[in-house]
């Protein structure tokens, strides 16, 4: 497991594009036949995947986190990317298709993941915060989870959201996290931008054209930065910062989020005059 600092609300006004990148974008995540992770200051979220092909993989812990097995002190939030899969929760076996999701509850001792074809395997995206309090294990399919419809045609933001781990459906402690899925033709998501500075975020980028990109606006409304993201690219979004996306053609992404409450609709938004 690496360890990720990222910059200040001061430092990243000066900062040139390469360290932009460096400090809040992690790229290459996806390792087939292996698990990667990122231990990240930001509220001590841990991001990481796993591609299995023709062996299970299994969650160990990491001395960063200085604990006897990985979900010892820690909640994780899965959702799969690619082919069907299945994971192995201590004697429970939970099979997930593209875009299910599976919240594992601290305490969990055994963690492991597999594909059900090697040549089409898995792709787990995992999203862990600490957490207080052991909830169930509790496995999100696709199919069930209410789609909230936003935006416009005629404004390029037209989407869909889908809240898998929500408090509507699955108990966590402090763990929220889902997909976004944008219409053809639309390409600006959470528009206008906003804040909230009870949460931090996580954003894969996903299914998107090899020659495709993702402008991630960060910063403060008078200080904005950009990230230029590709397929499977991860911005970390500090509490402080702003967020917007905007891409070259519709996309997806899937959103984790953690920090001092659940309320999804918490946002402040900034009006789009007043940024700069």
């Amino acid at each position: 497991m690496k360890i990720r600092h990222t910059a200040d609300i001061v430092r990243y006004k000066t900062m040139t594009n390469t360290e932009l990148s460096d400090s809040f974008t992690i790229r290459d995540l996806f390792s087939r036949g292996g698990i990667s992770s990122i231990y990240s200051d930001i509220d001590r979220g841990i991001i990481g995947t796993a591609v299995p092909d023709g062996s299970i993989l299994v969650l160990e812990t990491s001395d960063a986190i200085r604990s006897d097995f990985f979900a010892e002190r820690r909640e994780i939030g899965v959702i799969n990317i690619g082919g069907s899969g299945h994971i192995k929760v201590d004697e429970k076996l939970f099979q997930l298709d593209k875009l299910d999701s599976l919240y594992i509850g601290r305490g969990s001792k055994y963690v492991a993941f597999g594909s059900t074809n090697p040549n089409q395997p898995a792709k787990f995206y995992f999203i862990s915060y600490p957490a207080h309090k052991s909830y169930p294990t509790t496995l999100i399919e696709k199919k069930y989870v209410p789609r909230k419809e936003m935006g416009e045609q005629s404004t390029s933001n037209k989407r869909v959201i889908f809240q898998s781990i929500h408090p509507d459906r699955v108990a966590t402690c402090q763990l929220l996290m889902g997909f976004t899925i944008l219409d053809i033709g639309s390409v600006w998501n959470t528009f206008p931008p906003h804040t909230h500075l009870r949460r931090s975020e996580f954003y894969l980028y996903f299914d998107l054209a090899e020659d495709s990109r993702v402008f991630h606006f960060m910063g403060e409304e008078n200080s904005v930065k950009t990230l230029v993201l590709k397929n499977q690219d991860v911005a970390l979004s500090p509490s402080w910062s702003m967020h917007c996306g905007a891409g070259t053609s519709a996309y997806s992404f899937i959103w984790a989020m953690g920090g001092e409450n659940q309320d999804f609709d918490d946002m402040d938004f900034i009006k789009p005059q007043y940024l700069g």
